[in-house]
């Protein structure tokens, strides 16, 4: 069984901070790459940010400059230090895990964690 654990989100104020983390128990496969998505309401879900094993990083422009995103890989967790936070970022935050098991690559989702901007 994998679980996938978001934690971290809240409010804040405008310019505020947050730091979202994501923990992954599986003790059976190799995690490859990690990513953060973003849901608001009424829209779809998007790509925010993702790191590989190797610390090999991908943001979107929104993000650059604002976000940051690592990892440790000893505990299988995953971290997004997020700073001068806007409205715009409010949304749920979802991980997503990427397991190495037979041969193939297969993703595990968290349940999300909110993050609520105020202007």
């Amino acid at each position: 069984q994998v679980r996938v654990v978001e934690s971290g989100g809240g409010v804040v104020q405008n310019g505020g901070s947050l730091r979202l983390s994501c923990a992954a128990s599986s003790s059976l496969f190799p995690i490859n790459d990690m990513e953060w998505y973003r849901q608001s309401p009424g829209k779809q879900r998007e790509f925010v940010v993702g790191i590989t094993k190797d610390g090999l990083t991908n943001y979107i422009q929104s993000a650059k400059g604002r976000f940051t995103i690592s990892r440790d890989n000893a505990k299988k967790t995953m971290y997004l230090q997020m700073n001068n936070l806007k409205p715009d970022d409010t949304a749920v935050y979802y991980c997503k895990v990427e397991l190495l098991r037979s041969g193939g690559v297969y993703p595990y989702w968290g349940q999300g964690t909110q993050v609520t901007v105020s202007s």
